[in-house]
């Protein structure tokens, strides 16, 4: 059992007020209904919510997560316990080689990012030249040989 169904415990008066956030925080009030746990009211928080000892702090997926720097720390790890986190302080070179590597093992990559699979020298490449100057087309002059021989000169527009 990973997930229990908990309530989502709301502040006190933080569906009435704006200025409130529904963060949790313990009603102190002397009358207050929510403190005395009164029908009607929301929950509070109490030690019986609490999720069982074998699940705590597992990542949602029910794998042990665990913080990585290096490509050399992907083989001490499990992929059928771990998931892996990629430290935030690890470059673009090396987070391809992170996510390269955990791939062929097999790991869950709890933040893998967008097209990280890509070398930068690819990505670099893809990219379209953008025009400076986009041409402008001129009005081409269609020329209209008269009955008596004469040319005339016509643009788009009727000219008399």
């Amino acid at each position: 059992m990973m997930k229990s169904s908990k309530p989502e415990f709301k502040r006190q008066e933080s569906w009435r007020y704006r200025r409130v956030a529904e963060n949790w925080r313990r009603p102190r009030g002397v009358t207050s209904k929510m403190r005395k746990e009164e029908s009607g009211f929301p929950p509070k928080v109490k030690v019986g919510y609490g999720s069982i000892a074998s699940a705590r702090g597992l990542h949602p997926r029910g794998l042990v997560e665990h913080l990585v720097w290096r490509e050399s720390e992907l083989e001490k790890l499990d992929a059928k316990i771990h998931i892996i986190r990629i430290a935030a302080r690890v470059g673009e070179r090396k987070r391809i080689g992170i996510v390269a590597k955990a791939k062929e093992q097999n790991f869950h990559i709890a933040n893998p990012g967008k097209g990280e699979s890509r070398p930068v020298a690819e990505r670099v490449e893809e990219r379209e030249p953008v025009p400076t100057e986009t041409p402008v087309e001129e009005p081409t002059e269609q020329v209209e040989v008269a009955e008596d021989g004469e040319e005339e000169s016509v643009t788009g527009e009727d000219s008399e």
